[in-house]
C-alpha cells in the first residue's frame, strides 16, 4: 500500500509537505537570518581576539564570567561602539552600522546565556549530575523517579496520594508512580494525535495539532473528583476553512472529567472557541496552562494560535489569558463580561506564546510566563483588562535584531504607557517554561519565590520578587535539560518535568540538610 501523501495549508494554497518543507524552510531561514549573521560578525571579527566560544585568546579576553566594563546588553554595545584603546580593543563604531552592533551583542549574551536558536539544545546529551548541587540558600540534587517517557511529556500533576498525573502531548495521560510504575494510557480521554512534522531549520521545534496540554486538579478535587483538561481539538471538514483546504484545524479547549478504574467519565466542556476560529496553525504556541484562584475561578491561557493578526482583538480567543467560573460561566466581573462582541471570557491580551500560569495564594494575585522572540521572555502581573503588548512591542528583538514593531504593519496604533510591561524581563531569552511560587518547607529559605524553568538555557531559577518589584534572579543549575513543567507536592517535593529525544524524565529536588 501507498503511504498518504501529507498536507498542510499556507493561505487558502493547499501543497503536498514536501513543497510546504522547502518553502517554509526558506521562510524560517529568512526569519533567523538576523542570528545566523551575528554569529558570522562575531566569528569573522571578534573571534580572533576573544575566542570562537568566547573562550579568549591569546590576542584577547574572554567574554565568559563577569565582565570588566559590565554584562548587559548596554554595557557590550557600547563597548563594541567605543573600545577601549589603553587594553587594545578597538573601536568598531566606524565599522558597523548600529544594527549589525547590536545583533553582535546579543550574540554574545545569547552564548553567554548557553541559547542555541538552530537546535535549542534539544539533542544534547542529557545528563542528571550525582553530587550536589550548591546553590545561596539551599544546597540540594537531582534524584530522577520516572524514565523513559515520551519525548514530548507536557504536564505533571501531584495527586494527594503521592502518584502523579502526566499528559504526553501526542500520546495521552498516564498515571505515574515516583519510583515506581506508569499506568497505561487512561482510556476515553480527548484524542492525542502524533503527526508532527519538523522544519529544516529548526529541527528542535515539534509541529502539528492535536496535542494534550495542562491536567490540573480542581481546589476541591478530593471531594468532587474533577480533573480538568486543556488540549488542542482537532477537527476535520468542522468550518469553512477545513472544507476548502480539505485538511484538519484546532484550537484549544478545555474539559472536566474524572478518573476511575483508568477510564476518564463524565466529561464536560468547561470552556470551546467558536467553531470559525479553529485554524490550521501548530499547536506549538498553542499555550495551554491551566490555573485556580481561590474564589472559584479557572484560567487559562490560549497562545499564538493564530498568528499576530488577532492578538490585540477581543473577538478573536488567541493572544489571551481566559476567566471562567469552574462550570464554565463567565464571572460577572470579568473585564469585557458586559459586552456582547468579545470573548466575554478574556481576562488579559496581547499574550506571545504562554508558558506558565500560577496564582499566588499569599498575596491573591495572578502570574505567567511568556516566550518573547529573540530576547524579550516576560514574568508577568496579570491584571484584569490589560493589554501585554504582543505583538505592537517587546523588550526583546525580532529575530533579525530589530525593534518589534508589528503594530505598524497590522496599521494598530497605541500608546507605549497602555502596554504593561514586565515584572522580570529576560534578556537574552532561556525560552522561559512552567513555574511555581514555591511554598514548600523542605526548601523553608526559598518560600514565596518563583522557581522558573526554561527550554534552550536547560536552566532553573530562583527570582525574587517584592512588592511586586523584581528584586534578583539566581541560577540553580545550567545546562542540564530542558524543563517543560515544575510542580510542588502534597508533601512539598518539587518535580521537574524534563523533555529530550532520548526519552523525557520526572526528577526531584531533594534538599541535602
Amino acid at each position: 500500500m501507498n503511504k498518504p501523501r501529507r498536507y498542510l495549508k499556507l493561505g487558502l494554497i493547499v501543497v503536498p509537505i514536501a513543497l510546504i518543507n522547502a518553502h517554509a524552510a526558506a521562510a524560517q531561514a529568512a526569519a533567523y537570518s538576523g542570528v545566523t549573521n551575528s554569529m558570522v560578525l562575531f566569528q569573522e571579527n571578534c573571534a580572533v581576539c576573544h575566542g570562537e566560544n568566547l573562550g579568549g585568546d591569546a590576542q584577547g579576553t574572554p567574554l565568559r564570567g563577569e565582565l570588566r566594563h559590565g554584562g548587559s546588553m548596554a554595557d557590550i554595545i557600547a563597548s563594541i561602539s567605543n573600545g577601549y584603546e589603553a587594553t587594545g580593543m578597538p573601536t568598531w563604531r566606524a565599522t558597523f552600522t548600529p544594527l549589525q552592533i547590536r545583533n553582535i551583542a546579543m550574540y554574545i549574551l545569547e552564548t553567554r546565556a548557553n541559547v542555541d536558536y538552530v537546535t535549542s539544545n534539544f539533542e544534547v546529551p542529557l545528563s542528571i549530575p550525582d553530587g550536589e548541587i550548591e546553590s545561596e540558600l539551599h544546597d540540594f540534587r537531582l534524584e530522577t523517579l520516572v524514565d523513559n517517557l515520551d519525548p514530548l511529556p507536557y504536564s505533571i500533576e501531584p495527586l494527594p496520594d503521592g502518584r502523579l498525573l502526566l499528559t504526553e502531548k501526542t500520546k495521552g495521560v498516564r498515571i505515574v508512580v515516583p519510583d515506581g510504575e506508569q499506568s497505561g494510557f487512561i482510556r476515553g480521554t480527548p484524542q492525542a494525535f502524533d503527526d508532527i512534522y519538523r522544519l529544516d531549520t529548526r529541527l528542535d521545534i515539534e509541529r502539528g495539532m492535536g496535542w494534550l496540554f495542562d491536567i490540573v486538579l480542581h481546589p476541591n478535587y478530593e471531594e468532587n473528583g474533577w480533573i480538568y483538561l486543556h488540549f488542542g481539538d482537532r477537527c476535520h471538514d468542522c468550518n469553512d476553512l477545513s472544507r476548502r483546504s480539505g485538511r484538519p484545524v484546532s484550537m484549544n479547549k478545555l474539559v472536566r472529567g474524572k478518573i476511575e478504574d483508568g477510564e476518564w467519565i463524565g466529561q464536560e466542556t468547561i470552556w470551546q472557541a467558536e467553531m470559525e476560529h479553529y485554524n490550521a496553525a501548530s499547536d506549538v504556541a498553542a499555550g495551554g496552562r491551566v490555573a485556580f484562584d481561590d474564589a472559584g475561578h479557572v484560567y487559562f491561557t490560549v497562545g499564538l494560535k493564530g498568528g499576530n493578526q488577532g492578538v490585540q482583538d477581543l473577538s478573536m480567543p488567541w493572544g489571551k489569558i481566559h476567566r471562567v467560573n469552574d462550570d464554565g460561566s463567565i464571572p460577572e466581573d470579568n473585564p469585557f463580561a458586559d459586552r456582547d462582541d468579545v470573548y466575554r471570557s478574556i481576562y488579559t491580551y496581547g499574550h506571545r506564546s504562554p508558558q506558565g500560569l500560577e496564582f499566588d495564594f499569599e498575596n491573591g494575585e495572578l502570574w505567567g510566563t511568556e516566550h518573547g522572540p529573540r530576547g524579550g521572555d516576560e514574568v508577568n502581573l496579570l491584571l484584569p483588562g490589560r493589554n501585554y503588548g504582543w505583538p505592537l512591542y517587546s523588550l526583546g528583538l525580532d529575530y533579525d535584531g530589530t525593534p518589534v514593531e508589528y503594530g505598524r504593519d497590522l496599521g494598530i496604533t497605541f500608546e507605549l504607557s497602555d502596554i504593561e510591561q514586565p515584572v522580570v524581563d529576560l534578556t537574552p531569552s532561556p525560552a522561559v517554561s512552567s513555574f511555581i511560587i514555591t511554598t514548600s518547607e523542605q526548601f523553608p529559605e526559598w518560600e514565596g519565590d518563583f522557581l522558573v524553568g526554561s527550554l534552550k538555557a536547560r536552566s532553573l531559577f530562583r527570582i525574587e520578587i517584592e512588592n511586586n518589584q523584581f528584586v534578583r534572579r539566581e541560577t540553580l543549575f545550567e545546562g542540564i535539560g530542558r524543563i517543560r513543567d515544575i510542580e510542588q507536592g502534597f508533601n512539598g517535593d518539587i518535580y521537574l518535568l524534563l523533555e529530550h529525544g532520548s526519552g523525557g524524565r520526572i526528577v526531584r529536588l531533594v534538599p541535602v540538610d
